[in-house]
């Protein structure tokens, strides 16, 4: 086969063009630190990245909700908290308020402290993070105490549960109802309210310690709920940490290996120049000479 001038000239040109279209690739790879930059590049490392993209997003939103969840359960257990040290007050209360030894003088100062400890745990039912309510159950634009009518609302919604889910297929309570132990608080204060004699403060130790144990048992569900938040919030930072290291083996790039692949080519690329210049270079005018 006869070889050309011509074919000789499209081939360099070519081989240059290929040359030049990989230089250019790494080029790219060492400016993005991105194994490709185009979905043509690697349609596979492409289709990985969007699912590790989509996993660490979920996991982004779990690490969200966890947060929610976790805000809600330390209020609220800082909120029962409050409530706890305003019944250990009034036991003490009504304590001296029982002995015989007490002035009816004394009792009266008690029973206006008895009213400011009733008005205290009243303000501390509606308790608010952000517009919400967290002891209103669903119905968190709703106050558990009205104060214009000087009594809890009575709603079965504030009864029921908020579910967050912190993980897939995995859900957690993130509020707490203890409308029901509210009630029965006010009901004891509202009794003390009438309270005379010793016997009658005395009467109301039983119904406080009845109160006392019902809060503490609340607050033990919130404690074992926040300890499984510490436990799922472990877990999603594992997760985290796995699925970027992931992403980051499937896109990016090894600094170290794309520019020495980079300078290779850039020598292949000037010896084909020189090969190439070498063989073209006959014209017409060095025939004629």
């Amino acid at each position: 086969m006869r070889v050309t001038q011509s074919m000789l000239s499209n081939n360099m040109l070519r081989n240059l063009s290929n040359s030049y279209g990989k230089m250019g690739d790494l080029q790219r790879q060492v400016e993005t630190g991105k194994k490709v930059n185009r979905p043509s590049d690697d349609p596979v490392v492409v289709m990985k990245g969007i699912n590790y993209r989509t996993a660490l997003g979920k996991v982004e939103q779990y690490e969200r909700n966890i947060g929610e969840v976790s805000n809600w359960l330390d209020t609220s257990d800082s909120t029962l908290d409050k409530v706890n040290a305003a019944l250990q007050r009034t036991n003490d209360l009504l304590i001296q308020a029982s002995s015989d030894t007490t002035t009816d003088e004394d009792r009266d100062k008690i029973k206006a402290e008895l009213k400011q400890l009733r008005q205290h745990v009243q303000d501390l039912s509606n308790t608010k993070i952000g517009e919400k309510y967290i002891f209103s159950g669903t119905k968190t634009t709703t106050a558990l105490f009205d104060k214009a009518t000087g009594s809890y609302v009575t709603d079965p919604a504030f009864e029921k549960i908020i579910n967050v889910e912190i993980f897939d297929g995995i859900s957690i309570q993130s509020n707490t109802t203890p409308i029901k132990t509210f009630q029965s608080i006010d009901d004891m204060f509202a009794k003390l309210d009438n309270a005379t004699t010793s016997t009658d403060f005395n009467k109301s130790l039983s119904d406080l310690n009845t109160n006392s144990n019902d809060l503490l048992t609340i607050r033990a569900d919130i404690g074992a709920r926040q300890n499984r938040v510490e436990l799922m919030e472990d877990r999603l930072s594992s997760q985290e940490i796995i699925t970027t290291k992931q992403m980051s083996d499937n896109e990016d790039v090894d600094y170290e290996k794309a520019i020495t692949d980079m300078i290779t080519q850039e020598s292949i690329h000037r010896a084909a120049l020189s090969v190439g210049a070498r063989i073209i270079q006959p014209s017409l005018t060095d025939f004629l000479r």
